[in-house]
């Protein structure tokens, strides 16, 4: 039927977007309850959105298969005596000029779609079913670039094949926000890229820069792209100083951590507007490393101003890669996978606000936390960290030691603190836990708590994608088992 099926097609889709829009504004034939109208609309809003996303998704399938299938057919129109190149730049043009997208957006959309249709295609079967958003496609098709077949594949079946056999836990890959699926598929590609880790890091290490870029109503972005453990604890010093300034200080933790940025990098940190007093200042090597000093280079310390509180930062080192004998990443709390060495040398020669997390060789599972601490409410706390790497709220984000622990059922009502009791929400969401008719559901020692909402419906937790190490050449075992134990601890 050709084009006189396609029009048909979406002259039914537009007649049923109309219908959706009358039952929104609450204008339907018939309410969503007659016994409460008000209730029944809002939970049949909820609905609609829930349907309108799967509805996204399978529009973005399409989009994508017909960009594919067009750029396929105009090369094959154009013939061969047109360049390549020539010829992708012909077709994104058109499909820009269609989708009212500029050039770099049309090419991304257009190199996104192939990857996504010709490369992946379990994540083209969840557009096409609904339970993937094109935001999803596009963090997998990016996480794949750089990976070889086997490891676009690998990644794919981890997230979305449930037959795998090291399928990722927890909430399914369509229920977590694109941003925290980003988080979790870096980690997984920094585990399994065919290149090692400390290659890829050098090269990164090398390309290290500051970028200016100027934005609205007279502000402007000043940002660095560093070494993993400098930002974090670059980041982290700015928490804990903004957080000292005390109780009666005006401005908000966002706006006390962009003035002592700013006071960092046009004085000597005290405000004097002398960047050169004392050697204090921060050169172009320098970085704070979260403990009331700085570092230059590789591991020189000097000191400056104290700040009242430091920052705890914990280091999951897998025993192998401490000891020098593989070269799987370790995992930096609040950033992700980071080189072996940079590990190494933190827990070795680090600041005092970095400790030691290892993990078994048989399972992943934590064996032991650093014990030297400042501050810190306990091994328990620590356990939490390390059981729900964040806020176990859905898509949140916020991984720092201002999580609050939180009795799951409350002392109050029989509630015992222990790690089966207790989760590590958030002040914004152990708030609406309390106001709200937000409720966390029940956890367990390895697994956090996930949520209920007012409306009843359940989301589950995002859960942490412990691995089991790798294990050392064999040569390498046997040298680790002959030296004596107190030499291996």
């Amino acid at each position: 039927m050709g084009k006189a099926a396609v029009v048909k097609a979406y002259e039914d889709i537009r007649a049923a977007l109309a219908v959706l829009n009358t039952e929104v504004d609450g204008c339907g034939s018939e309410a969503f309850s007659r016994a409460d109208p008000l209730a029944g609309l809002a939970d049949g809003c909820l609905d609609i959105l829930a349907g309108a996303r799967e509805v996204e998704a399978g529009i973005a399938a399409l989009k994508a298969s017909a960009a594919v299938a067009y750029a396929e057919s105009a090369a094959v129109v154009a013939g061969p005596d047109v360049p390549g190149r020539v010829q992708e730049m012909a077709v994104a043009a058109e499909i820009g000029c269609v989708l009212a997208l500029g050039p770099r957006a049309s090419s991304s959309f257009l190199a996104t779609s192939h990857a996504v249709v010709k490369e992946l295609p379990l994540t083209l079967e969840g557009l096409r079913a609904g339970t993937l958003s094109w935001s999803h496609a596009v963090v997998m098709a990016d996480e794949a670039a750089c990976l070889d077949a086997d490891g676009a594949a690998a990644l794919e079946a981890h997230f979305l094949d449930p037959d795998a056999p090291d399928r990722a836990r927890g909430c399914p890959l369509g229920q977590l926000p694109a941003h925290r699926f980003k988080a979790k598929a870096r980690t997984w590609r920094e585990r399994h890229h065919a290149e090692s880790i400390e290659t890829r890091h050098a090269k990164g290490v090398a390309d290290r820069r500051v970028e200016f870029r100027p934005d609205q109503d007279g502000m402007a972005w000043l940002s660095a792209c560093l070494p993993a453990e400098q930002a974090l604890a670059g980041w982290n010093r700015l928490t804990a100083i903004a957080r000292g300034m005390g109780p009666d200080e005006g401005r908000t933790l966002t706006q006390l951590r962009a003035d002592t940025f700013a006071d960092a990098i046009l004085t000597n940190g005290n405000g004097n507007g002398n960047g050169n007093g004392n050697g204090s200042n921060i050169g172009a090597s320098d970085t704070s490393d979260g403990s009331g000093s700085v570092t230059e280079g590789a591991g020189a310390v000097r000191d400056r101003a104290q700040s009242p509180v430091r920052a705890q930062v914990l280091v999951t080192v897998p025993v192998f890669a401490l000891m020098g004998l593989t070269d799987e990443p370790a995992v930096l709390d609040g950033y992700g996978p980071i080189p072996p060495s940079m590990a190494r040398d933190l827990v070795a020669n680090g600041a005092g606000s970095f400790y030691r997390v290892l993990v078994d060789p048989r399972d992943g599972a934590p064996l032991e936390i650093g014990r030297t601490s400042y501050r810190v409410t306990g091994p328990m706390r620590a356990w939490l960290r390390m059981r729900d790497g964040k806020c176990p709220f859905p898509g949140c984000s916020n991984n720092s030691l201002d999580n609050e622990a939180d009795h799951i059922l409350a002392w109050a009502k029989g509630g015992t603190t222990g790690i089966n009791n207790l989760g590590q929400p958030c002040p914004k969401h152990h708030r609406l836990r309390h106001t709200t008719g937000w409720k966390p559901t029940p956890t367990t020692k390895d697994e956090p708590p996930g949520w209920t909402s007012p409306t009843g419906r359940h989301y589950p937790s995002e859960h942490q994608d412990w691995e089991p190490p790798r294990w050392p050449d064999i040569q390498d075992r046997v040298r680790v088992s002959q030296e004596p134990t107190h030499l291996r601890t």
